[in-house]
């Protein structure tokens, strides 16, 4: 390709940002092909995440980027504009060779809403268009079979070694609650609840998966370090709320996540407002800033500040996670732009492991 024509290139890749990243699309190394064919220049760019809510937002901005170059030989832009995630998982990682990213969801703490943040990323990232898998990691406190409302079913058993996970919206899960009786307590002690996990883990047919979320027992313990020695995880996300025991709390599980060097891709503040349905007076009734602080101190992002909403909780309760319940609404878009930021992350730290994608300029 000719400087000048290349020049072109990458003014119009300057141009446009990337509105997850917040960064320009040449600094983002997505240009995987660009040749030039008689007045045409066509473009391929591949994202390492979904980008199908924005595509055409994309294409209109490329489009008028290209369209203050017209002075030039070129006349025409042709755009393939592509995602695909990238494989941070070894391939060697016994019975996971069908999923490209693991992503531990965790807090250090119950009752922050972790497990209820986990479905509805999950959820968010197949309305995306990315292929999903659930893992209930929390063997003694299993929810994700009420949160999907997929209680009482079984999975079925393949052979004597694995066990099919169920699908409900678009995504597959498996959970502890699904083989056991709702009732039923798990009196384990920790390393034969960690070996459960493990096997749960390992030993499920998982069909080919671009991410598998892990919803993590609260804390640090057995559990814990036996997943982080026994998988190589992409990356995690951590879960907390607004008030500083909370937020001491969730440290640990970042200072842990650090340890076993794992990428903390970013923090998600719960219950940070709540605002009154009669007046509409909006209060911090736990605090505020906890999870802003605790990203800012550990170089990291916060994903999203979630309010303090009946519905959340509500829809749950019913089997029909906000992302499901109300696609459209505020709530639901917030859960969307944080998956697409854990997406984007993953695909950023897998770019800075390796060494970038190797760009292609040729004359056809």
């Amino acid at each position: 390709m000719e400087n000048q024509n290349q020049t072109i290139v990458e003014a119009i890749l300057a141009a446009v940002n990337d509105p997850i990243l917040n960064k320009n699309l040449l600094s983002l190394g997505c240009l995987q092909d660009a040749s030039v064919v008689g007045e045409v220049l066509s473009l391929q760019l591949c994202f390492g995440f979904p980008i199908d809510s924005y595509r055409w937002s994309l294409q209109q901005q490329l489009q008028a980027a290209f369209s203050q170059h017209q002075g030039s030989a070129l006349k025409q832009l042709e755009l393939d504009i592509i995602w695909q995630a990238p494989q941070t998982l070894p391939s060697s990682q016994e019975g996971l060779d069908s999923i490209a990213n693991v992503v531990a969801i965790a807090s250090g703490k119950g009752g922050v809403g972790k497990s209820t943040t986990t479905v509805n990323l999950a959820l968010a990232l197949a309305s995306q268009g990315a292929k999903v898998g659930i893992l209930d990691a929390d063997i003694y406190g299993p929810s994700q079979t009420q949160m999907l409302g997929i209680e009482g079913q079984r999975p079925d058993i393949i052979d004597q070694n694995q066990i099919e996970p169920i699908e409900k919206f678009g995504l597959v899960a498996v959970s502890m609650g699904n083989l056991i009786n709702d009732k039923t307590p798990m009196v384990w002690r920790g390393p034969m609840a960690a070996g459960a996990l493990t096997q749960l883990l390992m030993q499920t047919a998982w069909p080919k998966l671009d991410y598998l979320l892990i919803d993590m027992p609260p804390g640090t313990g057995d559990i814990q370090l036996s997943l982080c020695q026994k998988v190589a995880l992409s990356g995690a996300v951590i879960v907390t709320t607004p008030q500083s025991i909370a937020v001491l709390d969730a440290v640990k599980g970042v200072e842990m996540f650090n340890k076993v060097n794992v990428p903390v891709l970013g923090v998600i503040e719960n219950m940070a407002s709540h605002s009154c349905s009669n007046c509409g007076h909006e209060e911090a009734l736990f605090g505020a800033g906890g999870g802003a602080k605790m990203a800012a101190d550990y170089n990291t992002e916060l994903l999203a500040s979630l309010p303090l909403d009946k519905a959340i909780g509500a829809d749950v309760d019913k089997g029909l996670p906000s992302v499901i319940a109300e696609p459209d609404s505020a709530l639901s878009q917030r859960y969307k732009d944080a998956a697409l930021k854990v997406a984007a992350g993953l695909w950023q730290h897998s770019l800075q492991a390796g060494a970038g994608p190797e760009l292609v300029f040729s004359n056809d």
